[in-house]
């Protein structure tokens, strides 16, 4: 359906407002532009059920986990080697980790979503109430850069939620992070794998990456304290010490020392539990997406796709 966005819904004009006093944009520009939108149900439903919260560890990375991710994520990395390796040497992020994470957005390109971002944006921002806060700033912020970089806000495609091109950046990422690797003038991830290359490592490198350190290590739980432990319980920015862990029934597969932070998590991979302890570097994929299964099958693949390539 087709034009909801008019005066006469509620957030419009508000909204309208804030454009012109805090970006000098034309008013009526705005109105014609957010007529033009359409209030996708569809959105709607996709955000309310995202693959991490609805799906186990085991089924959620067979998703991503394959023979073909794999095998694309090797001949990416054999097209585009110059790239990466000038990403590694100027942000200091290994190749494999930068294609891991555009091989699980948008499988190196090839899917990059259908929906025009500003239906997703206006669908979020004036009719989700849980985050439409939260989306009604991507919406400014996707108006500038389009208006920034001389591009028509109405065609620009991506997934369900606004992320755009090869690594799926919301518009205030794309504004902070994306860079012009290629040094054309042009800040494009929708279509340029070499700004895209280089934006996901400036990304990982502003989040405080560290080159060649351990992401996470498997761990084994005895006694009936261990579940004291899980740091995930307590949201993603929770840290215990190894050392506390050990106390409570941990024993790290990798020898880590006592007083490193880390996080502590049990996945249910089936017949079996998997306990992890997550470093830095994990923490750091989770600023990527908010979701620690989400930065396990980034760092699996990563270590596979290295693997394949004979790294």
């Amino acid at each position: 359906m087709a034009g909801p966005y008019t005066a006469e819904h509620p957030a419009v004009e508000p909204f309208v407002e804030e454009m012109r006093t805090e970006y000098g944009f034309n008013p009526q520009l705005v109105r014609q532009l957010l007529e033009q939108a359409e209030r996708k149900e569809s959105i709607l439903e996709a955000i309310s059920r995202p693959a991490e919260r609805v799906r186990p560890w085991h089924e959620y990375r067979q998703i991503f986990i394959t023979d073909k991710r794999i095998a694309d994520g090797v001949a990416f990395w054999d097209k585009h080697a110059e790239a990466l390796a000038r990403a590694e040497e100027v942000y200091g992020v290994e190749p494999e980790v930068i294609l891991a994470i555009i091989g699980v957005e948008t499988f190196y390109g090839g899917n990059k979503g259908s929906h025009r971002v500003i239906d997703a944006l206006t669908t979020l921002g004036f009719d989700y109430p849980p985050r439409a806060d939260f989306f009604r700033r991507q919406l400014k912020s996707y108006l500038v850069l389009t208006r920034e970089q001389q591009v028509d806000p109405l065609e620009l495609t991506g997934s369900y939620a606004g992320a755009m091109g090869f690594p799926q950046f919301i518009p205030s990422s794309y504004q902070a992070y994306a860079v012009d690797f290629d040094d054309d003038g042009v800040r494009d991830i929708w279509n340029n794998p070499v700004d895209a290359i280089g934006s996901v490592a400036n990304y990982f490198a502003e989040h405080k990456w560290q080159h060649g350190e351990t992401v996470a290590v498997p761990a084994k739980v005895s006694g009936d304290q261990y579940s004291q432990g899980f740091t995930l319980d307590r949201g993603l920015e929770a840290k215990i010490s190894v050392g506390e862990l050990k106390k409570l029934g941990w024993t790290p597969e990798t020898e880590l020392d006592d007083a490193t932070e880390v996080m502590a998590f049990e996945f249910d991979a089936g017949e079996h539990k998997e306990y992890w302890l997550g470093l830095n570097n994990l923490h750091v994929i989770t600023r990527y997406n908010r979701s620690v299964m989400y930065a396990m099958v980034v760092h699996q693949l990563a270590d596979l796709i290295r693997e394949a390539r004979g790294e």
